[in-house]
C-alpha cells in the first residue's frame, strides 16, 4: 500500500522520465504542488524514518549474529553478553558495518552512485534470503505433504506464488543488468557471497573439529 500508492501519486504528477536521481521525488511532489514547507517536513520524515531502520537494523542483526554464535555458524564471540544481557559484540559490529557504508560518501564522491551501490547489493542480498526461503516452502511442501494437508494456515496460492516471487526475482536480476552502476554493484555482490562462504567454513572449522559431535542441547 505505502510502496504502490505513493508511486502512483508521485507519477500522477512527474512524468517517470522527467525523475531526478539525485532529488527526493516526494518532495518535488510538494513542492511542484506550491508547499514548500511540506516539503521540509517529507525531509524530516525522510530521515526520521532512515534512523528507525538503522536502529532496527543494528537491533536485529546483533541478535542475529548472537543466535548463529550460540549454534556455531558464527564467532563465539558474538555469544558473550553484557553486563546488562545485551551481545554487545554483536552490537559492535553491526554499528562498525554501518559506518563502513558511511564512509562510501568518502571513497565514492557521487551520492547517487554510492546510493545505487548500496541499494543494489542490498536488494540481490534480500532477493537471495527470500529465494531460500520460498525454495524451503517448496520442499516442505514436497516432504511434509500431511503436515500440510493438516496445517490451518496455508499460504495462498501455494506453489503457484512461490514460482511467480522466483520469476520476478530472476526478471529484477536481468533489469539490475541493463545499466552501467547497477551492473557494476551486480558484478561485486558475488565477492561478497564468497568472503561469507570462507569465512563461515573457517569459523566452522574452529568451532566443530573433525570428528568432534556436539553433545545434543538440554
Amino acid at each position: 500500500m505505502f510502496y504502490v500508492f505513493a508511486l502512483i501519486a508521485i507519477m500522477a504528477v512527474t512524468p517517470w522520465r522527467d525523475v531526478v536521481p539525485n532529488k527526493s521525488p516526494f518532495v518535488e511532489l510538494f513542492v511542484l504542488a506550491g508547499l514548500p514547507a511540506a516539503a521540509a517536513v517529507i525531509n524530516f520524515v525522510v530521515l526520521t524514518s532512515a534512523a528507525s531502520s538503522a536502529n532496527s537494523g543494528v537491533f536485529s542483526t546483533s541478535r542475529m549474529l548472537f543466535g548463529l554464535a550460540q549454534e556455531g555458524d558464527a564467532p563465539k564471540a558474538f555469544e558473550k553478553l553484557s553486563n546488562r544481557d545485551v551481545p554487545a559484540n554483536g552490537l559492535y559490529f553491526s554499528c562498525t558495518c554501518l559506518l563502513l557504508g558511511a564512509a562510501l560518501m568518502y571513497l565514492i564522491p557521487d551520492l547517487v552512485e554510492a546510493f545505487t551501490l548500496v541499494t543494489t547489493v542490498s536488494a540481490v542480498l534480500f532477493m537471495f534470503v527470500w529465494s531460500l526461503i520460498l525454495l524451503s516452502w517448496l520442499t516442505y511442501r514436497k516432504q511434509r505433504a500431511a503436515l500440510h494437508a493438516a496445517s490451518k494456515y496455508k499460504m495462498p496460492g501455494g506453489r503457484f506464488m512461490c514460482w511467480a516471487c522466483l520469476v520476478f526475482f530472476a526478471f529484477i536480476l536481468v533489469l539490475l543488468s541493463f545499466e552501467t552502476d547497477t551492473r557494476q554493484a551486480l558484478m561485486v555482490t558475488p565477492i561478497w557471497f564468497l568472503i561469507l562462504t570462507v569465512t563461515y567454513q573457517f569459523v566452522r572449522s574452529r568451532r566443530h573439529p573433525r570428528g568432534q559431535i556436539d553433545a545434543p542441547r538440554g
